[in-house]
């Protein structure tokens, strides 16, 4: 594994300041940390979970939005680990994407036959913009704001 260039780990922290500052008391914004997704256990460069740190004496199994920043991981980021949250019933995964500058989210998890998971909903959404989180509806975070 290559070490983190400096713009990925700008990105994570932007993006957890931010999220911190959307969610607020109540949530715990994780980063690079695992989350339990029986049987696999990834670590995703940012998480939201519900309650405190101390809250977690075991690792998380659920989140409420999981963001990965790519830099050079995008195609794996918006399908290999796209299916495993959506499998997991994540509703709500960001790709935030470095080289283009834009974010993609995915939401809706919806099986498939043969027994797959996929996200029904992709959309993108470049620096102007803004998107407000599902478990906090009310609270839009500007994606320029998450690009270093």
């Amino acid at each position: 594994m290559s070490p983190m260039r400096e713009p990925h780990a700008c990105a994570i922290a932007l993006t957890a300041d931010a999220l911190r500052d959307t969610f607020r008391k109540g949530f715990y914004v994780r980063t690079q940390v695992p989350l339990n997704l029986d049987p696999d256990e990834p670590e995703p460069d940012v998480a939201v979970v519900p309650g405190s740190p101390r809250d977690y004496a075991d690792t998380p199994t659920h989140a409420l939005l999981v963001v990965e920043i790519a830099d050079s991981s995008l195609a794996y980021d918006a399908t290999v680990k796209a299916e495993l949250y959506a499998t997991a019933g994540i509703a709500d995964y960001w790709v935030l994407d470095l080289e283009g500058r834009r974010l993609l989210v995915f939401r809706d998890p919806t099986p498939l036959p043969p027994g797959g998971v996929a996200y029904r909903t992709h959309l993108v959404y470049g620096p102007a913009d803004s998107v407000a989180p599902l478990a906090a509806a009310n609270s839009p975070v500007r994606v320029g704001d998450l690009l270093p």
